[in-house]
This record gives C-alpha cells, structure tokens and sequence, in this order.
C-alpha cells in the first residue's frame, strides 16, 4: 500500500509522537502505512502525490487569525508551506484530512474567515451531521448526532463558497466539511480518545484552552462522554483512499 502522510507542526516532542500514534491507531495503519513530516523540525519536503495514499494534518498551537507581526518565523514558514501544498492538492482534489488546523488551513485557502468568534474551550459538544454529512462515504458509520472532542481559540466564521458543510453545532457552526470530493476538515479532533485527550490537556494548561490550573476539572467533566463513533471517520478515509 501507498503511505499516507500526517503533517504535524506542533513543537512539543512527545505531543507530536502521541498524534501520530493517534493517527496511526484511528486510521487503523501500521506504522510502515503512515509516514510522519513534522514541519516545526523541517522545511516541508516535496512530496510525490503519485507516491502517497493521501495526506492527514494534525492539530496546531499557531493561531492563523492572529496579528502577522505577532507570528513567530517558524508559524509564517508553516503558514506559506502550508498554503503552497493545498495550491497543489486543490487543483487535484487530492485525499486530504485536516483535523482541527485542517479548518484554518484548507478554510483559508478557499477564502473563508477565521477569528476566535466561534472559539471552543476543552469539551465534548453534540455535533449534528447535514444532508450532504449523512450522504458522505468518510461519514457512513456515524450517527446523526455523535459527540467528539474539541478545543480551540478560533475558527471558521464565513464559509467558504467552494465548501460543502458536513457537520455543525451550537457552539460552532463549522465543524466539518469537504472541498471538491476528496477533500475534507474538522473542527473537532476525530484522532483523541480519552488517554490521548488528558495527555494534551495537561500539557497545554495556561494556553487558553480551558481555565488554566483547572486540567483535572475539565478531564473529569468528560470522563463518562462517549466519542468513539468520532474515529470511524478516520478509518473511513484510510479505507477509502488507500493505494496499491
């Protein structure tokens, strides 16, 4: 099989492991079937689309919709990568999953607006899927309303006209879609279970994402809510867009 390629720019060490190994289990890959460019180490490589299954982005720390000169070197270096490959991908409709830094990436891309209006703190909110989410192959398995977890600072707030809105909530009103047939984003993180969450909680106290000093509370909270129909949609992509 062709390897797929999870993106992640996130500088802490083991958080980035712990994604990929996130990834690696909720796509149901083996490590051989899953290739990791982490492009806070390195200038994103040349990739060969002939070569590859498609390609997986994992969550970020950058916030796209903040100041340009408040940016650090390395976040506008991502930013410009970024935006190079999906001039790539787009034109390609080429299997693409964005997970939470997917929204600002491919949303941005396509003119839509990110700002922190529709920010989430740590939770796990009930998500309801569209006509086109329910009739969508990578949403199969879900049901109509799922929970998955979130945490975020900002988000889509005008949507892109190119895009095909799959899921929404409450609280946001983005939380999935699609750009062309092979392209998709989510606001929420479909790659977290339970241990991974309360890892990344914990490492990320008094970064905004919930009050800080409160990392116990916010895990205990969400302890008993169930998010695993959330994965499937990783499974779903992998088993659709996997190359011999």
């Amino acid at each position: 099989m062709k390897p797929f390629v999870l993106i992640s720019s996130r500088p802490e060490p083991q958080l980035a492991r712990a994604e990929y190994l996130s990834f690696l289990k909720h796509c149901g890959l083996i490590q051989d079937q899953l290739r990791h460019v982490r492009v806070d180490l390195h200038p994103l490589p040349e990739l060969d689309l002939d070569a590859i299954s498609g390609i997986l982005v994992g969550g970020s720390p950058f916030n796209a919709s903040m100041p340009s000169e408040e940016k650090s070197a390395l976040q506008h270096r991502v930013e410009r990568e970024m935006a190079g490959l999906l001039d790539s991908l787009v034109p390609r409709d080429f299997p693409f999953f964005g997970a939470c830094y997917g929204v600002a990436t491919l949303g941005l891309h396509q003119g839509g607006t990110v700002d922190t209006k529709f920010g989430e703190t740590v939770s796990a909110p009930a998500i309801s899927l569209t006509d086109a989410g329910r009739a969508d192959p990578v949403a199969q398995d879900l049901p109509d309303t799922f929970h998955a977890y979130v945490g975020h600072t900002e988000a889509i707030r005008d949507f892109p006209e190119t895009a095909t809105l799959l899921a929404t909530s409450g609280p946001c009103p983005v939380q999935m879609f699609k750009v062309g047939k092979n392209m998709y984003a989510t606001q929420f993180h479909p790659e977290l279970d339970q241990n991974a969450l309360a890892q990344r909680v914990m490492a990320y106290d008094g970064h905004g994402y919930y009050p800080s000093g409160e990392a116990a509370q916010t895990l205990a909270v969400l302890q008993g809510v169930d998010v695993a129909p959330s994965h499937s949609l990783l499974r779903n992509f992998a088993r659709k867009y996997a190359r011999e």
